[in-house]
């Protein structure tokens, strides 16, 4: 290792700053080797019953055709593990080798069929030959440690089972569903999620075992991501690299779904980290496989060791910095950066605020204002403001012929705005050159446009500082987050609390700026897709650690309506601007006891109006109270056509029926005062 290295405040990546794959230890899974120097998997679940043979059959293979790697089928018990062989029998008689993996749950003896079909299985520690019933134990270490050698009892024959066959095994955390005996010990945490699979990994390097890969799923990306970089942290401190199977659980449908998900693993994956990728969406497993590909072939093309090699180090030696980083910063906790606030409005304990660029749209139709949640009535001529209302529109150096929303501000460059006789909510944005020599500055607040770079510069060390004072950070390097990010270190670093706007452009290919959309490399998803996949790493990468008072995100070929909703979805996701309802939905898989994505879409109709709760909706009580952890209240199938209602984690409606389900959740919503009427 270099001598001048920085040890990072935990050692979870090769470097914060710049983009090196941190390298895990290879397995195979079957044929198909990962972690390593291989590439980035791509895999999904099944959602058909796993005793319908053929039906699973022709699933899978759809899912293969979208560009699965690996296939993930539920064996909740041993009758479904025993039909796996009858599964990859007719799969490998048409021609296709993809390598199985059987999702084990609370069934050891279904997990030693499986091993010996399948070329992996996965175990969920919080639910595999532990116990889960939400009782608050005080164990005594000896007590604990008797829990852990019954545990290795029960667990070893499946070791020994894998090893026999050469089958791999996930050791896969769930946030929602550890143990008891972790639960009382760490509660609900990262360091939980990360010790309940530590134990399970020590057990199996004990017995010579070592095809492993790992997971640490959150329906929370923030805890998601706080917990993968302390199991690689915690692993790398035990002399353990195994690979990293990377996912947000229950994510969601639709644009929720993909922004979440691009929000935990695309932060990661900026990080060097991950080895294989499944995006749980509540839609059909083929359509997760293009959303994966899309986040995983950006990092195809950067480079990967080449700075290590550069700078003398070898693979997964930590990058030295050229700077201290703050001992404020610590990667597996939230903190929002301190700032002042500017003009009282930006910085400080406010929410991060949203920029939207208007300056390319009609203004001479008040009706343009519409996309960013202004909604013009024409015959009472006023706005109603949306619950996804921007707080900044830049219009460049166009002025609108309309009266604006009295309490939306504006930005102009730098000479627009002198220029303007009333100056009321309107803001200049500078040029840095523009800020050190302005002859007039506002009074209440001024942005100013700068990157990493500039504050090595002579120009950004003249900055007049005061309260007025806002950056909007843009960049222009192809590790662009990395690049922002230490531009916020550097902040701390020399003692700056003032606020900054992110600024992210993207452009279709052949535009001068920005960071280009090649449409090889997106497997097939569409333009705003990719916008929200994207923008949701990029920004979201900062905020879940903090960093950012505001987001502005550049592009040009894509309407002003996605960007708003892509801009709050994104603030939503990183638990940083509440804004609409949040549902935590599982994927269906062969266990759903009622259709998943009609239920989703039902629920949401006539809820979708509460803003800020979180409604869980899980197929199944495998998924149940546990998967929930985050949520307000849970719609759970507990039955064929019943569902067990939860306030939290407490079951308060059992096995009701599904016709009325509905029903009885608003009733108890509105039992709790959270319900409001829908506006007309």
């Amino acid at each position: 290792m270099n001598a001048d290295a920085i040890k990072l405040p935990g050692r979870y990546c090769n470097s914060l700053t710049e983009y090196s794959r941190f390298v895990t230890r290879e397995v195979f899974i079957g044929d198909v080797p990962l972690g390593g120097n291989n590439p980035i998997r791509i895999q999904s679940m099944t959602t058909t019953d796993t005793m319908d043979t053929m039906g699973t059959v022709e699933q899978s293979i759809r899912m293969i055709d979208a560009g699965c790697e690996l296939v993930r089928i539920t064996a909740p018990s041993i009758k479904e593990a025993q039909n796996l062989e009858n599964i990859k029998r007719e799969l490998r008689a048409r021609g296709y080798q993809t390598p199985l993996v059987a999702d084990i749950h609370f069934t050891p003896n279904a997990a030693e069929v499986a091993a010996r079909i399948v070329e992996k299985v996965r175990v969920n520690p919080g639910n595999y030959a532990d116990k889960k019933r939400f009782d608050q134990i005080d164990y005594t270490d000896a007590e604990y440690q008797g829990e852990l050698d019954r545990i290795f009892q029960k667990f070893s024959p499946l070791v020994k089972v894998c090893k026999e066959y050469g089958t791999a095994m996930r050791i896969g955390t769930n946030h929602g569903s550890l143990s008891d005996r972790i639960m009382s010990r760490y509660g609900d945490t990262p360091q939980g999620m990360v010790e309940s699979a530590m134990e399970f990994m020590r057990m199996c390097e004990a017995l010579n075992y070592y095809n492993l890969v790992v997971s640490m799923k959150s329906s929370n990306p923030q805890v998601m991501v706080q917990a993968y970089r302390l199991l690689v942290e915690t692993m790398t401190a035990e002399g353990m690299n195994y690979p990293l199977h990377l996912g947000v659980t229950e994510a969601g449908d639709g644009e929720d779904g993909r922004i979440k998900s691009a929000v935990g693993i695309g932060t990661l994956l900026e990080d060097g980290l991950g080895d294989t990728v499944r995006v749980s969406l509540t839609e059909e497993p083929e359509a997760e496989a293009p959303v994966a590909i899309a986040l995983v072939n950006r990092y195809s093309e950067r480079l990967n060791g080449e700075r290590l090699k550069e700078k003398g180090a070898e693979e997964n030696d930590l990058l030295p910095l050229s700077f201290n980083l703050s001992p404020q910063y610590n990667p597996y906790e939230y903190r929002k950066r301190e700032t002042y606030e500017a003009n009282a409005f930006i910085g400080g304990h406010l929410v991060p605020r949203v920029v939207l660029d208007l300056s390319k749209q009609n203004l001479k139709d008040p009706s343009v204002m519409n996309a960013a949640g202004y909604l013009y009535a024409p015959l009472l001529d006023k706005y109603n403001m949306a619950d996804q209302s921007v707080d900044f529109v830049y219009l460049a150096d166009e002025l609108p012929s309309f009266a604006m929303p009295g309490n939306l501000k504006q930005l102009y460059n730098y000479s627009t705005w002198r220029a303007l006789t009333d100056k009321t909510q309107c803001h200049p944005l500078f040029s840095l050159q523009e800020y050190i020599t302005a002859e007039e500055r506002s009074p209440s607040m001024n942005l100013v446009r700068v990157t990493n770079a500039d504050i090595e510069t002579e120009d950004f060390g003249s900055i007049p500082l005061d309260k007025t004072l806002v950056f909007v950070l843009e960049t222009k390097e192809a590790h662009g987050m990395a690049d922002q990010r230490a531009f916020f270190f550097k902040m701390e670093e020399l003692g700056l609390d003032v606020p900054v706007i992110v600024k992210r452009s993207y452009t279709p290919p052949g535009l001068p700026e920005g960071e280009e959309l090649k449409k090889e490399d997106l497997g097939g998803v569409d333009d705003i897709t990719y916008l929200q996949l994207y923008a949701s790493t990029d920004l979201g990468a900062l905020l879940v650690d903090g960093y950012g008072d505001g987001i502005w995100i550049d592009a040009p070929t894509i309407t002003p309506q996605a960007i708003t909703s892509t801009s709050f979805g994104i603030l939503q996701a990183t638990r940083s601007r509440i804004s609409k309802t949040e549902y935590i939905s599982c994927p269906s898989c062969g266990r759903t006891l009622f259709d998943l994505m009609e239920t989703t879409q039902m629920i949401r109709s006539r809820t979708s109006h509460l803003k800020g709760l979180k409604i869980g909706i899980m197929g199944c009580i495998v998924n149940g109270p546990g998967e929930m952890a985050d949520a307000d209240y849970g719609y759970v199938g507990s039955g064929t056509d019943k569902v067990t209602l939860y306030r939290g984690k407490e079951a308060v409606k059992k096995n009701i029926n599904y016709a009325n389900a509905l029903d009885e959740l608003i009733g108890i919503i509105k039992e709790d005062g959270n319900w409001v009427e829908p506006a007309q």
